[in-house]
C-alpha cells in the first residue's frame, strides 16, 4: 500500500516472485472510468473507488476461500479500505511503502505511459491514513532498497503467519 510512485507494483512482483504466490495489479481492478478521470488529472472520490474496492474484496474474498496467498498492488490509502480487505479475508496483512511527496512527484514525473499524473499525488497525500499500530502489516521506507524491504517484509509475513 502506498501514494502512486512508491513501488508498490515493482516490490509487490518481487514479493510474490519470493513467496511463490500470484501477483494482482490493483489497477487492473480500476473500471475504464476511474482511470480516465485519474488520467485527466481528477481526483477519485469514496462514490468512484466503490467499484474498484467491491473488486478487489471480491479478488481477495475468493482467493482465501481457496486458500490460495497473493499479492496485491493497491494504494489502500484509508483504514477503512483496508477494514473492507481485511473483512474479506482474515489473513490481509499490509506493506506500507512510506514516501516523501518531493520524492513521490519526481518518481510520478519520469514514468512514462502511466495514466496517474503528478498533479493527483497531493490528493493521494490528503486522503492517506498510514498503516496503524494496531493494523497487521508493516510501514518500510519507500527509499529503503528492494532487497532490505523484501527481507523485512518475508520475515514480518512468516511471524503473522506462524500467530496465525
Amino acid at each position: 500500500m502506498g501514494v502512486s510512485g512508491s513501488g508498490k507494483s515493482s516490490l509487490g512482483r518481487l514479493l510474490a516472485g519470493r513467496l511463490h504466490v500470484p501477483f494482482a495489479e490493483g489497477d487492473d481492478f480500476h473500471p475504464g472510468a476511474n482511470i480516465a478521470k485519474m488520467a485527466a488529472g481528477q481526483p477519485l472520490d469514496d462514490a468512484d473507488r466503490e467499484p474498484w474496492l467491491t473488486s478487489l474484496a471480491a479478488y481477495v474474498r475468493d482467493a482465501t476461500r481457496a486458500g490460495r496467498s497473493v499479492v496485491i498492488s493497491c494504494s489502500a490509502l484509508k483504514r477503512v479500505y483496508r477494514d473492507r480487505f481485511r473483512s474479506a479475508g482474515p489473513g490481509v496483512w499490509f506493506l506500507y511503502l512510506e514516501l516523501d511527496r518531493e520524492v513521490a512527484r519526481a518518481r510520478v514525473a519520469r514514468r512514462a505511459g502511466h495514466f496517474m499524473p503528478v498533479a493527483l499525488l497531493e490528493s493521494q497525500y490528503a486522503a492517506l491514513e498510514p498503516l496503524g499500530g494496531d493494523e497487521a502489516g508493516l510501514t518500510v521506507h519507500a527509499d529503503t532498497a528492494a532487497d532490505i524491504v523484501l527481507a523485512r517484509a518475508q520475515a514480518a509475513i512468516a511471524g503473522f503467519e506462524a500467530r496465525g
